[in-house]
């Protein structure tokens, strides 16, 4: 709450909802509904609660754009093109709330031309071009958006049911979106055979936190509060300004904010981006914490934050998903930024997120052999494999490529395990070489026994299990599953050893 000599402003910061401002006009304080609210502020605070949360905002919207995305395809247009499209027009209505395209701009289009959808789509596509490569519209200076997602512009043939759809969506406040369930939901209603699944429950950001942070959030926040206590001695023993133990002090700073820059997460099934956006959030609030304290030590702190979407890695084998976890990742690191006081990037807006590959993350299938795919090297890897059991498998993946697979994995990954095991022994072998430290991943809870306890024996050869859970609820696919979670490292430290875990 804060105020000058002319109004009162209120802000919410209820979790999980966006946030309502509202000003009062000193002149109109004596108003009963205006001194309503202030006694709420003081006594009742719950009675400021939005009535729609995070969640329920991004459902809403996906539910929109879900049944557009039906309505085209029924009209026997090609599935992929049509997502691709709404992906783009959904980015446009975040892109105008939050102010990186002029007020107005995308729904005064729909408005201005929704009688006449032929001018819609040329006004669309025209749209779609200067943000591509920044430029003019009309009146209007576009910025350059760029990073992949408008490269490709086809607009699909309209009509006005189509764009009086859209203008309804346009409506909503997309600052409200939840990055976090933003790519669940929206796979779910542009992808025809997640179509299904609308309405279903998702995994909650707080139970992907109990993956992300032992494995990337508390050994950074370790190392933090290493540097930090040497920063508070030698600044101690500093004098003056830019003498030794000084610039000592801004050394191991700077040092740590370059180790956040550099750190690099792996989500080799990604999705459709939800422990990436987790992840990328985590690391840019230890930097702006790093930055905080450092200041309050009396070091000078940086102008911008430095962690940005490059920090994160993606491998998804479906297009749907892949191109869903881009935009996921950059609106939340633009939600981020300015719900933080930063400036968003500029030149381009987007950065290209290649990093998030559309690709088989166990195979390469070239000339008819198969090898092992390669992962880029990481400092962590965290995420939510495909659940497949071993007697699914061929009818779901097919008989060459089961057989393939068990060929190239053979030795390392016995033949009637699960698919998800697969994972836990790649991230096994990408610590054992040097090209990670640590690994969170998620799996049906029966790889605790049977075939499946083998994958789990190599981990504890090699290094140890430090924190698990045995039987846990997720939602996998909009359905409840029971999972175990298994973080694991290729060195030893204290924790959850492998025979008290497999006993509970």
């Amino acid at each position: 709450m804060v105020c000058d000599r002319e109004r009162i402003e209120i802000h919410t910061a209820f979790t999980g909802y966006p946030d309502e401002p509202r000003s009062i006009l000193i002149a109109d304080i004596g108003q009963p509904e205006n001194l309503q609210t202030l006694r709420w502020v003081f006594t009742d605070p719950e009675k400021l609660r939005p009535v729609k949360s995070l969640a329920a905002i991004t459902d809403e919207a996906a539910g929109k754009f879900g049944a557009l995305a039906e309505t085209l395809r029924r009209r026997g247009l090609d599935a992929q093109p049509v997502a691709h499209f709404l992906i783009q027009c959904l980015f446009c209505m975040f892109a105008e709330d939050e102010g990186l395209l002029p007020r107005g701009i995308f729904t005064g289009l729909l408005a201005k031309a929704a009688d006449d959808p032929a001018r819609a789509s040329n006004r669309l596509a025209a749209l779609f071009g200067a943000m591509q490569s920044g430029g003019d519209y009309g009146d209007d200076t576009i910025a350059w958006f760029n990073g992949g997602l408008f490269a490709t512009i086809a607009v699909p043939p309209l009509e006005r049911a189509d764009l009086a759809a859209l203008q309804h969506a346009a409506e909503m406040d997309w600052r409200n979106i939840d990055p976090s369930i933003f790519g669940t939901l929206f796979e779910r209603g542009l992808n025809p055979s997640k179509r299904s699944q609308l309405g279903a429950h998702y995994t909650d950001p707080a139970t992907i936190m109990r993956l992300i942070d032992p494995v990337i959030v508390r050994p950074l926040t370790a190392e933090w509060q290493t540097a930090k206590a040497a920063i508070a001695t030698l600044m101690k023993k500093s004098k003056k300004q830019n003498d030794k133990a000084s610039k000592d002090a801004a050394a191991i700073f700077h040092a740590y904010l370059e180790r956040l820059r550099n750190f690099r997460v792996l989500d080799p099934a990604c999705g459709s981006g939800n422990f990436l956006y987790l992840a990328l959030k985590a690391l840019k609030d230890l930097e702006r914490r790093a930055n905080v304290e450092a200041e309050a030590l009396g070091l000078q702190r940086q102008v911008s934050i430095e962690v940005s979407p490059a920090n994160v890695l993606g491998i998804e084998l479906d297009a749907y998903a892949a191109e869903l976890a881009r935009v996921t990742v950059w609106i939340g690191e633009i939600q981020w930024m300015l719900r933080n006081g930063y400036p968003v990037s500029a030149q381009p807006i987007l950065k290209p997120l290649d990093t998030i590959e559309n690709r088989d993350a166990l195979l390469v299938v070239a000339d008819s052999a198969a090898i092992e795919a390669e992962w880029p090297a990481c400092d962590a890897i965290v995420g939510n494999p495909p659940f497949l059991g071993d007697k699914k498998m061929r009818g779901e993946l097919g008989d060459d490529y089961v057989t393939a697979l068990r060929k190239c994995y053979e030795g390392r990954v016995p033949g009637g395990a699960d698919l998800v095991t697969y994972w836990f022994e790649k991230a096994r072998a990408q610590i054992a070489a040097g090209q990670c430290k640590a690994a969170g991943l998620v799996a049906t809870n029966s790889i605790r026994g049977g075939a499946n306890r083998k994958v789990l024996d190599r981990i504890v050869e090699s290094g140890e299990i430090f924190e698990a859970w045995a039987d846990e609820g997720w939602i996998n696919e909009g359905a409840a599953v029971r999972v175990s979670l298994v973080c694991f490292a290729g060195y030893r430290r204290s924790g959850v050893s492998a025979a008290q875990w497999s006993a509970n």
